[in-house]
């Protein structure tokens, strides 16, 4: 869907799709992302690319794992807007918020808000009616239509 947001010439593009609160829920979403993204001219295999898939993947598997309420979907947006690109994931619990946790030796998880942390721009959270929305931002430079030019920034 392409919206207009000021100006004519600048545009938005939004992308919302729910999935199943499964591991493979959480794979689809990350591949549907990317495909999503280059149809919007952000190439595979670029910073803002791999940064986004990566966020997507890491936002999508803690909704199936913190967030799984049995017979509710996790939802995915995707918004590109001027100088940015807003990802979100929306699950079916509000008890359960996200947290960077320290870094513990040898731990086998724990890792996830800790990635989102380092590659987004800008993340937080907040409620809906039914259950809460992570969000993660990051740095669009350049222009995205099929230009090498368009990146992601980190802080």
């Amino acid at each position: 869907m392409t919206t207009p947001s000021g100006p004519a010439r600048s545009l938005a593009r939004t992308f919302t799709q729910r999935f199943s609160s499964t591991r493979r829920g959480a794979r689809l979403a990350r591949q549907l992302a990317l495909v999503e993204l280059h149809d919007w001219g952000i190439p595979d295999r670029t910073g803002l690319s791999e940064d986004a898939g990566l966020l997507v993947a890491e936002l999508a598997a803690n909704a199936v794992a913190h967030g799984r309420v049995p017979g509710r979907d996790f939802e995915l947006r995707l918004s590109l807007l001027p100088g940015a690109l807003r990802i979100e994931v929306s699950d079916a619990r509000r008890d359960r918020r996200p947290a960077v946790r320290p870094h513990e030796y040898g731990a086998e998880s724990g890792y996830g808000m800790r990635i989102v942390d380092a590659v987004a721009a800008d993340w937080g959270v907040r409620d809906r009616v039914v259950g809460k929305t992570i969000w993660a931002e990051l740095t669009v430079r350049g222009t995205v239509s099929g230009s090498p030019g368009g990146g992601a920034g980190r802080r």
